[in-house]
């Protein structure tokens, strides 16, 4: 593992726009030393290449901000896997990260059409719970923000 010493010797990070730029190129590297540093890979998470071994870049900007390695995973508060702000990471548990996700159905989270009606529903601590049926989506997303709010708190994502 990379320590936060050699990080800052290869990498400047600027917690303002998340970016880390190469101080310098590296010997045998065709590179620019001011270039952006890292790729964007599959799922929108940049990675960046340091001394044979892939880091993700929003894992890096943690370590290189509070020097040391999260205790579990980093969430993107906004939900943009690319932003790496350092004001938009925080530490959250794979529970936490998962409420935080982007919604699968209609830009709304919880719902789901059955019929005529929409149900809503919500996951807490492994079980689904069921929110009730409602005559329109609207309602039912509401029903599931309410919850979302009361289970999830800082955590809950509704769009």
């Amino acid at each position: 593992m990379i320590t936060t010493e050699r990080l800052r010797e290869l990498l400047d990070y600027n917690p303002e726009t998340g970016v880390f730029r190469w101080r310098a190129p590296r010997r045998g590297v065709m590179r620019k030393s001011a270039g952006v540093a890292g790729v964007l890979f599959s799922k929108g998470y940049r990675y960046i290449g340091i001394e044979g071994r892939k880091y993700y870049a929003h894992r890096l900007a943690w370590f290189y901000a509070h020097g040391r390695w999260p205790a579990c995973q980093i969430d993107h508060i906004n939900g943009l896997r690319d932003d790496n702000r350092i004001a938009n990471l925080r530490e959250a548990t794979s529970r936490d990260n998962n409420r935080n996700s982007k919604p699968k159905v209609l830009g709304r989270k919880g719902i789901r059409l059955m019929g005529r009606k929409w149900a809503a529903r919500i996951k807490v601590d492994g079980r689904g719970v069921h929110l009730g049926m409602f005559a329109t989506a609207e309602a039912a997303h509401a029903a599931y923000r309410k919850a979302a709010a009361e289970y999830f708190g800082k955590f809950a994502r509704f769009e």
